[in-house]
């Protein structure tokens, strides 16, 4: 991955190089021009005071090359975001009146996802910039990474086993603490189970019920109506003079097969004719058995009324009907079950739970030892690096340290100690500097001034460049402070890093610009109403003649453009 062009604030688009890119100029000009608009493209907290004033908007673009698969690519893709021939287009707007939107491969996000991106792209040093590892928590992850496959095994399989460990013990002290309420859940269940069982409802039983119910209660005017519907269909037998549709269909039907050879419309409608009385047959058939099926015995209906009464108080209870009922029971006896085996569970649990205390306790000894190794190599390395940096007294240790407890649910034994421990082992990681012989080791953020802080977090980086770096490192005056020898093997060192990443440089030095593969030059201009800043590319003689700018404070000095063609002829030839 790196950054292949920044369209910034003032209408300037930077091009940078993929590997060591300086950025001089006045003062403050490079740091407003490239540090502030990186700083937005990676999430970084929005100022309307960036917006020009009588403008309505500031913008932001980055165009960012990213490999294949790339951590980066796949949460920009997660959010929706599109790549453009394996380029991801980052954009950044802020209004004159302070909000802020974000776009990502034409998606717009939430201006959180870009500092998400950002930790996977870019590495930020600066004065103000260094305080991510100058956190103890992220320490121990560059320790990691350093440590490489050491602690990375051990380290998977000791997080599966934390993981597994913290569901395990909240199961367990669910079942444990909550066991009053699980067994008064059992209880109402037993009880609602034992009801329905009493009862024996079955699936439908009560639509059946009521329908029958419905029909026993009107049993007379069912039966009433039955019988005059079965006389108007064939008639009654006591009166021969009675007409019934029957006798009239059959005869309209007769007097139409009288003719039906004349006209095959007409035979149509005798055939029809013909099918209504087999249907009149049918339906008086069924009439006439309904009305000796009928039952209008009360005693029945009573019966049934107190079936249903039954079923309703169940229903009132454990569902809308009784399939409800039904479907309740089913998963009442499943749930009882899993109750009533709380004890076997508990068991079971409890020998997990050791069993993975006991793991994870041999898992954090291997991670401690392998921590230990990589921190003595990983600290004489860096001071091996300060020494370089005109800190030639200076000594880096990294501090392992574990803290004891009397809390058995919160530690576990290592080396004959009961010791907290977390998600990551039982190891807090520290960075410890003695600046000289003599000064007690204190956390860098304590040990340090302004100056030697900065050169310590480029030793480090430097040294932990080849351990999965960020492809992209932005340094915002890491060589404040220094001067002479000291700013030589400050440019040499970013040099150095930039053959395993992209290497970004604001700085005030000719000593380390001078080593860079690339130099731009920020150059503010007024017409007395607007300054504007534009960057520019320098080659040959304009690189001599703003080295020599940074060197004497003007560019004809004849000593300075000595002095800055040896810079650069030393840089070419590593010195």
């Amino acid at each position: 991955m790196r950054i292949r062009a920044l369209g910034v604030i003032d209408d300037a688009v930077v091009e940078l190089s993929p590997g060591f890119t300086a950025v001089t100029g006045e003062t403050g000009a490079g740091k407003t021009m490239v540090v502030t608009s990186l700083g937005l493209l990676l999430g970084g907290r929005a100022d309307a005071a960036l917006v020009r004033t009588g403008a309505r908007a500031a913008v932001v673009e980055g165009r960012i090359v990213l490999p294949p698969g790339a951590p980066a690519a796949r949460r920009a893709e997660e959010a929706g975001a599109e790549l453009d021939d394996g380029d991801l287009l980052i954009s950044r707007t802020i209004s004159a009146e302070g909000r802020s939107r974000a776009h990502v491969g034409g998606r717009a996000v939430p201006v959180g996802l870009l500092a998400e991106l950002g930790e996977d792209l870019v590495a930020v040093h600066g004065q103000t910039d260094q305080q991510g590892l100058l956190r103890p928590a992220r320490q121990r992850q560059a320790l990691d990474r350093y440590a490489g496959d050491a602690v990375s095994v051990p380290l998977a399989e000791y997080t599966e086993a934390y993981r597994r460990l913290r569901a395990v013990s909240a199961e367990l002290e669910e079942l444990t603490t909550r066991a009053r309420e699980r067994a008064q859940e059992a209880d109402l269940l037993r009880f609602g189970l034992e009801e329905i069982a009493a009862a024996e409802p079955r699936p439908g039983e009560d639509a059946e019920l009521a329908a029958e119910a419905e029909r026993l209660g009107h049993a007379e005017a069912l039966a009433s109506a039955a019988a005059t519907a079965h006389g108007a269909l064939v008639g009654d037998p006591a009166d021969p003079e009675a007409v019934d549709a029957g006798a009239l269909v059959a005869g309209a039907q007769r007097a139409l097969e009288a003719v039906r050879a004349h006209d095959p419309a007409l035979a149509a409608l005798a055939d029809r004719l013909g099918e209504v009385g087999i249907l009149l047959a049918d339906v008086a058939g069924e009439l006439a058995g309904y009305a000796d099926d009928l039952d209008a015995d009360p005693l029945r209906l009573a019966a049934v009324e107190e079936r249903r009464a039954v079923l309703a108080h169940l229903t009132r209870k454990y569902g809308e009907d009784v399939d409800a009922v039904l479907a309740w029971a089913e998963e009442s006896a499943a749930r009882l079950a899993e109750l009533d085996s709380d004890d076997d569970r508990i068991a079971e649990l409890t020998a997990e739970r050791d069993a993975l205390r006991t793991r994870l306790a041999g898992l954090a000894q291997r991670l401690t030892e392998a921590r230990a190794d990589a921190a003595k190599r990983f600290a004489d390395a860096v001071t091996a690096e300060l020494a370089e940096l005109a800190m030639p007294h200076a000594r880096v240790a990294v501090e392992l340290r574990q803290h004891e407890t009397a809390d058995e649910a919160s530690g576990i034994e290592v080396g004959g100690r009961l010791v907290s421990f977390g998600p990551h082992g039982v190891d807090e990681v520290e960075l410890l500097l003695a600046p000289h012989p003599g000064a007690p080791p204190r956390p860098i953020a304590k040990g340090a001034s302004g100056g030697e802080l900065s050169r310590v977090m480029l030793a480090v980086e430097v040294v932990f460049a080849g351990a999965a770096p960020v492809p992209t490192y932005l340094f915002d005056e890491v060589d404040a402070g220094v001067g002479g020898k000291a700013a030589v093997e400050v440019g040499r060192r970013l040099a150095r890093l930039a053959k395993s990443a992209q290497v970004v440089v604001v700085t005030h030095l000719p000593q380390v610009a001078a080593f860079a593969d690339r130099h731009l030059v920020v150059e503010k201009t007024s017409d007395g109403s607007v300054t504007r800043s534009g960057v520019k590319t320098l080659e040959g003689e304009d690189r001599v003649r703003e080295l020599s700018r940074m060197l004497a404070g003007h560019e004809e000095s004849r000593l300075a453009r000595a002095h800055a063609e040896e810079l650069l002829e030393a840089a070419r030839a590593g010195i």
